[in-house]
């Protein structure tokens, strides 16, 4: 019987390595003219090619099956096929056209690799150019460039990415697909990632816990590795980035390198920064943050798939500003010496595709190691905990012709926490958790105009911890089990009315099951003493948005809708109780809550003015509990305005650019109970730059003022603001890139 079930498997396999595919095609412009240089990527193999002098290509010994190629060249609209190989010989002659818009992309955040058009799910590309966002200390920063993102700060160094109103638990962050796991309870507890190696991030706004289970119940931040090299070339680039306001430096270099079945890289970045100054010129006390990442991947393509390993370390020492250090910290540095947050993360992840005729099956496993370490002013941490992870998915994609595609698969989770050293706080018990989620989709384009997407996932969650500390004290952790299940789905609607105009809906429904925090924290926590709750339900959000693009040659206009209801939505409240020691405590509590609001962008680039892009956004979001409170970490409505000038030139210097941008937030008069109102403001930034080429060689140079006019302000998501401190005054960048590519 055994031998029954191996013996299709071992065929299938076998059929996929005889495949002899291969595309090739020619590349031109508009007129026809070959254009070299050009990129022919495939996403879902990991490989790509460039088009030579005569704007040829060739890309041999592919797999059977479904694939998407994207072909991109710098001011040219991207052109995205998808053929379907069989033992083919696939001929592609594409005429790229002269943009000056945004271009069409590929993501892979929405379940199937496809076209932003193509998904249901609105997704949002941040891309990480200089030219289109803000030049900044902060990486966090750099994303709310996107209208319904924003960030919750502590100084530069520590930020929590808010989406549409939902922050911390409720949002998921991504490492190229691999959940990120590091103790992300809290808003003083860092994003865990940087921008070494990161080629772009991809943003789901609303319920993402079909796709991703729990914690995804507010949207995802997919952070997104770079390309491989084009076969047969080494590439790489170092990147440099100087910041006045911090005095602070960023130091990238990465190289990587890929044959027709081989590729590797490796990358290594380094920041330093010292104590901020906040507008009007008075530095910020222990604001200061030094940071090492190390990344390295390799990776197999074949004729059956594609096999690929990533290896992160990401190391963060983070300065924390609390009352404590007012009146230890007098000088201004960048070395971390007293209360501050070291932090250590490694992942390791295998990431498998193999292509079986209409099927793909990809697996992956992950597994993550969270060091954390409190330093106050003893010469021991007072904090010591290990958070291990591992995670793993199995799905089975099949398409049905063009029009159908269908994914079944399991996504899985294992960690445990473990105190270290018998410190003098420990916050949080020793716990196991585990989670278990099964999952299925559907894509199915009804005719030319209407495609839906949909599916179902039904997940288990465990918790266990285990008694911690003295019965008579009042930090003793009681030992606490907890099982959760939860149903999530979606279902979602396409209506491509022309190709002007594009029209969403979808309806969404996610659980989040209560976290190790909320459920057991017991403990000082910054400046508050933190209790858990252990009879917490889970959350359950129900969601449905709306949006309308309108896309032409010269413009382009985005709106969108939404209102979220979430039941037994989890916040941490203050109460009248202090402990033994004066210090005010906090309690876990719950209730119903709804969010509304919506997002708006144009994009106008005159006919008669190409070098000149217009731009503008505005995001506005309303957070409520049932009894009329508002709730926390809800940003105040803002309006992002940019004029972008750039003009292609030839000789020395070459696509240059110019920009100003105009930040305004609104008055946030409407706080949670344990919250103040926060007064508007206003900012204003600079930024200049361009490609410098010498014979074979080019770099791209930036200069960008940030805050222009040093305003000093308190923006409504700073929890500086606690403390007494505003956020950073006037911030002059210099950048430096400078690529290079060997045969």
């Amino acid at each position: 019987m055994r031998k029954t079930y191996i013996f299709p498997i071992v065929f299938l396999l076998w059929s996929a390595s005889l495949a002899q595919n291969k595309i090739s095609g020619n590349i031109t412009d508009q007129d026809l003219r070959p254009l070299a240089g050009a990129n022919i990527y495939l996403p879902e193999l990991n490989i790509g090619v460039i088009s030579d002098q005569d704007g040829n290509f060739l890309i041999s010994q592919l797999p059977n099956g479904k694939i998407k190629l994207r072909i991109s060249f710098i001011g040219y609209d991207n052109v995205i096929q998808t053929v379907i190989l069989n033992n083919s010989d696939v001929k592609l002659d594409i005429a790229l056209r002269v943009t000056s818009l945004e271009t069409e992309e590929i993501v892979i955040s929405g379940g199937y690799n496809a076209t932003q058009r193509e998904n249901a799910i609105k997704i949002d590309i941040v891309k990480l150019d200089d030219r289109a966002t803000r030049t900044t200390s902060n990486f966090m920063e750099k994303i709310t460039d996107v209208p319904g993102v924003e960030m919750i700060s502590k100084g530069a160094g520590i930020a929590k990415p808010v989406i549409r109103g939902l922050s911390m638990n409720n949002i998921l962050v991504m490492n190229n697909g691999v959940r990120i796991e590091n103790y992300q309870f809290s808003e003083n507890h860092p994003l865990g990632i940087d921008d070494n190696n990161i080629d772009q991030v991809e943003v789901i706004k609303g319920p993402a816990s079909l796709l991703y289970g729990s914690d995804a119940i507010g949207g995802v931040l997919n952070f997104i590795k770079s390309k491989p090299a084009p076969i047969g070339k080494i590439t790489g680039q170092y990147q440099t980035q100087l910041f006045s306001n911090s005095l602070g430096m960023s130091n990238n270099f990465g190289i990587k390198k890929a044959s027709r079945h081989f590729f590797s890289g490796l990358y290594v970045g380094n920041k330093t920064h010292s104590d901020y100054e906040q507008g009007g010129g008075d530095f910020v006390p222990n604001s200061r943050f030094n940071e090492l990442s190390v990344c390295a991947n390799t990776g197999y393509t074949g004729k059956a798939g594609i096999f690929e390993v990533n290896y992160d370390y990401f190391k963060q020492n983070l300065g924390m500003t609390v009352s404590a250090v007012k009146s230890l910290i007098a000088d201004r540095d960048r070395t971390n010496e007293i209360w501050y947050q070291d932090l250590k993360h490694h992942l390791i992840s295998s990431q498998n595709r193999l292509f079986l005729g209409s099927y793909k099956w990809e697996t992956n496993v992950a597994y993550q190691v969270a060091f954390r370490k409190l330093q106050t002013t003893l010469d021991v941490p007072v904090v010591e905990m290990n958070l291990n992870t591992i995670t793993y998915e199995s799905k089975l994609a099949m398409h049905h012709g063009d029009n159908s595609e269908y994914i079944v698969g399991i996504q899985g989770m294992t960690q445990t926490n473990r105190n270290q050293n018998n410190r003098a706080s420990q916050f949080l018990p020793d716990a196991n958790v585990n989670n278990l989620g099964v999952l299925s989709l559907v894509q199915k384009a009804l005719s030319e105009v209407i495609k839906i997407q949909g599916g179902l996932r039904f997940d288990i969650y465990k918790t266990r911890t285990f008694a911690l500390g003295d019965t008579s004290t009042e930090s003793y952790h009681a030992p606490v089990t907890g099982n959760y299940s939860g149903l999530n789905g979606s279902v979602g609607i396409t209506c491509d009315l022309s190709e002007k105009f594009l029209l969403r809906s979808n309806f969404a429904r996610a659980f989040r099951a209560p976290n190790l925090s909320e459920l057991t924290s017991n403990g000082l926590h910054g400046t508050r003493y933190e209790i858990g709750n252990e009879n917490l339900e889970s959350e359950n959000a129900y969601e449905s948005d709306v949006s309308l693009q309108y896309h032409v040659d010269c413009l382009t206009f985005d709106v969108a809708g939404f209102y979220n209801h979430i039941d037994n939505y989890i916040y941490i409240s203050p109460t009248s109780d202090t402990t033994s020691a004066g210090v005010s405590i906090y309690r876990y509590k719950q209730s119903d809550a709804n969010l509304r609001g919506g997002e708006a962008g144009v994009h106008y680039h005159p006919k008669n003015m190409e070098w000149l892009h217009l731009k503008s956004t505005y995001a506005v979001v309303v957070g409520k509990r049932e009894n009329g409170d508002f709730l926390p970490f809800i940003p105040a409505d803002k309006w992002r305005s940019e004029v972008i000038a750039e003009k292609e030139l030839s000789g020395v210097i070459q696509n240059i650019f110019a920009k100003v941008v105009a930040t305004t937030a609104l008055d946030q008069n409407h706080p949670a109970p344990e919250e103040e109102a926060t007064p508007g403001y206003t900012l204003i930034d600079l930024g200049i730059g361009g490609e410098i080429r010498f014979a074979r060689q080019s770099l791209s140079i930036s200069i960008s003022v940030n805050n222009l006019l040093d305003k000093k302000y308190i923006d409504h998501l700073s929890t500086l603001k606690e403390v007494g401190y505003f956020n950073p005054g006037r911030n002059v960048a210099f950048g430096l890139n400078i690529p290079f590519a060997v045969k």
